[in-house]
């Protein structure tokens, strides 16, 4: 049987953080208390204080502006997507429409 990978959101991983970060908890103590893997939270807290200091990371985001941006590409990556669908169709049923008028004007 396959493990699921649990998902997280921003404002969860923002709060297990500031649990570590501003509250003084251990990361053992927060990391029992919300149920999640030591590493995970460590991850996300190592993450947090590398973007205090300007070092970008290539993994999920934990600002609410980076998830925005995120989320704002992946919303343009589908509506490109999307729009190349449409141009097909739009092809597809004018060559159609196209190759049924001809056939009834001959």
């Amino acid at each position: 049987m396959e493990k699921q990978r649990r998902s997280f959101t921003t404002e969860f991983k923002r709060e297990a953080v500031e649990l570590v970060t501003r509250q003084g908890y251990t990361i053992i103590e927060a990391r029992r208390s919300l149920g999640i893997g030591k590493s995970v939270l460590r991850r996300w807290v190592k993450q947090l204080r590398q973007g205090r200091i300007g070092i970008t990371q290539q993994i999920k985001a934990l600002t609410p502006e980076q998830q925005k941006i995120r989320e704002l590409e992946a919303r343009i990556d589908r509506l490109e997507q999307e729009k190349v669908i449409l141009k097909k169709t739009t092809a597809l049923l004018m060559a159609k429409q196209l190759g049924h008028t001809s056939g009834l004007t001959s």
